[in-house]
C-alpha cells in the first residue's frame, strides 16, 4: 500500500522547501521530495548566475521561517534604488536631458523602506530552507519520482529508490514542466516568448552597488542586479540568434559586446565569470487544485521575468497557502478538503494572472520600434517617475506590502 503521508511536496527548491518548512509544526506527517540537494555553503564557492530580487514581502516571510539571518549571514546585496527607462541617457545635449526626464527611478525613501529588496543566490535560499527543515519533523527525501498514479485522497508516487509513498495531499512545486501537475491532468495556458535571457556574471570595478536597473530596446531589456562584493548580475535579453552568437563569443569580444550595448552606467569590468541562457515562458495553470492536490509556484504560473516577481509570487502562495491549511486544520477540516483549496485558489489565482498578464503588456508594449508607441510608453515611464503617489503604489505593488 506505501507510506502513508498527509502532506507530500514534490520539488524541495525554493518555494516547496519553503512551503514543507511552513508546515512543519503543524504535526502533519510531511515529506519533501528534492532528489538535488544544494551543497552547504562555503564563502569561497563562486557566485551562481541563478539570482532573485527578493520584495520585502518575500523577507518577511524567510524571517518568519527562521532561514533569513542565515542567507545574511553568507551572501547578499541589498538595493535601496530601482531605474527603469528606454531613451538613450548617454545621448548629447538635449536629447540626454529629456531622456533622463523620461526615466523612472524608485527609492526606499518613498515607502520610509530601509531597502526595496535583495539579490540573493537561489542556492543559498534553498540550502538554508533545506538545512532548516533537516531540523524539523519534515522527511527530505533526496530520490527522483519514477511515476505518479493521482487518486483524489490517496496519490500514489513511487520513487526511483523503490520507495512507494501515498499522499492525502499532493503539492506541486515541481517546476514548469511539473510532473505532478501532468498527472492530474491540470490545463495550463503557455507560450513561449520570441526571446532569450542570457545571464552574465561580472567582477566590476565598482564595489556593491546600491541600484538595480534596468533599460528597454526593441530587441529586449538590458539589465543590472548587483551582487555582493566587486559583483553584478547582467541580464541581456535578445532573439534567440542573437543569443547564441554571444554565447560563442571569448571573453574579449563579450566585454566588446557589453560594452557597445550596455549603457555607461555598467562602468568597467574587470572580468566575465560565468555565463548561461535560457527560453522564457508564459504559463499560468487554469486551475490551482483538484481533490488531493494543490500547485504552487512555478508549477501554477510562469511569467516573463524582466520585473524579478517569479520568486516573490511564488512565496506569496506558500503564504496563502499555508494560511489556508492551517485554518483548516483549526476547525477540525481534513488536510484535502476543497474548501482551504479553493480559497487558496481564489486568493492568488486572480493576483498572479494580473501580474502574469502585466509583463505580457510590458513584453509587447517595449518589443517593437512603432512611434507612436514607443512616445506613449516613454511618457508613461516619465509620468510614474514625477508622480510620488503613482510611484509609491508601484513599489507597493512591487514590494508585496
Amino acid at each position: 500500500m506505501g507510506e502513508q503521508h498527509d502532506l507530500v511536496v514534490v520539488g524541495g527548491g525554493m518555494v516547496g522547501a519553503a512551503t514543507a518548512l511552513a508546515l512543519a509544526e503543524t504535526g502533519l506527517k510531511i515529506a519533501l521530495i528534492e532528489p538535488k540537494i544544494p551543497q552547504p555553503f562555503a564563502a569561497d564557492q563562486p557566485l551562481d548566475l541563478r539570482v532573485s530580487a527578493l520584495s520585502p514581502a518575500s523577507v518577511d516571510l524567510l524571517d518568519q521561517l527562521d532561514v533569513w539571518s542565515k542567507i545574511l549571514s553568507w551572501r547578499a546585496a541589498p538595493y535601496r534604488r530601482m531605474r527603469v527607462w528606454e531613451l538613450d541617457e548617454d545621448a548629447p545635449g538635449l536629447q540626454g536631458r529629456v531622456a533622463d526626464k523620461l526615466a523612472t527611478e524608485f527609492n526606499s525613501d518613498d515607502m520610509a523602506l530601509t531597502e526595496l529588496g535583495y539579490i540573493v543566490e537561489n542556492r543559498l535560499i534553498q540550502r538554508a530552507l533545506i538545512e532548516q527543515l533537516q531540523q524539523s519533523a519534515v522527511e527530505l527525501i533526496s530520490a527522483q519520482v519514477r511515476s505518479i498514479d493521482y487518486s483524489p485522497g490517496a496519490s500514489l508516487l513511487e520513487l526511483a529508490d523503490d520507495r512507494v509513498l501515498v499522499a492525502r495531499l499532493l503539492v506541486a512545486a515541481d517546476g514548469g514542466n511539473s510532473m505532478v501537475r501532468s498527472a492530474a491532468a491540470l490545463p495550463v495556458h503557455q507560450w513561449d516568448y520570441a526571446q532569450k535571457a542570457m545571464v552574465i556574471n561580472v567582477t566590476t570595478e565598482a564595489a556593491q552597488q546600491e541600484i538595480t536597473w534596468q533599460q528597454f530596446t526593441p530587441s529586449g531589456p538590458h539589465a543590472l542586479l548587483p551582487l555582493p562584493g566587486n559583483h553584478a548580475s547582467l541580464v541581456w535579453y535578445d532573439s534567440p540568434a542573437r543569443i547564441n552568437q554571444l554565447l560563442k563569443l571569448d571573453e574579449a569580444g563579450l566585454q566588446e559586446a557589453l560594452a557597445q550595448t550596455f549603457p555607461r552606467r555598467l562602468g568597467e569590468l574587470r572580468s566575465i565569470d560565468a555565463r548561461a541562457a535560457f527560453p522564457l515562458r508564459r504559463l499560468h495553470a487554469l486551475n490551482y487544485y483538484k481533490p488531493g492536490v494543490v500547485l504552487v509556484g512555478d508549477a501554477a504560473h510562469q511569467l516573463n521575468p524582466l520585473a524579478g516577481q517569479g520568486v516573490n509570487l511564488g512565496f506569496q502562495d506558500v503564504k496563502a497557502l499555508t494560511e489556508s491549511l492551517k485554518q483548516a486544520l483549526e476547525q477540525g477540516l481534513r488536510i484535502d478538503d476543497p474548501a482551504p483549496l479553493a480559497r487558496y485558489e481564489k486568493q492568488r489565482r486572480n493576483a498572479n494572472l494580473i501580474m502574469v498578464q502585466a509583463m505580457d503588456t510590458f513584453y509587447r508594449g517595449f518589443s517593437n520600434n512603432l512611434g507612436p508607441l514607443k512616445l506613449a510608453r516613454n511618457l508613461i515611464l516619465g509620468l510614474s517617475g514625477n508622480l510620488p503617489v503613482l510611484r509609491k503604489q508601484i513599489i507597493k505593488l512591487a514590494s508585496g506590502l
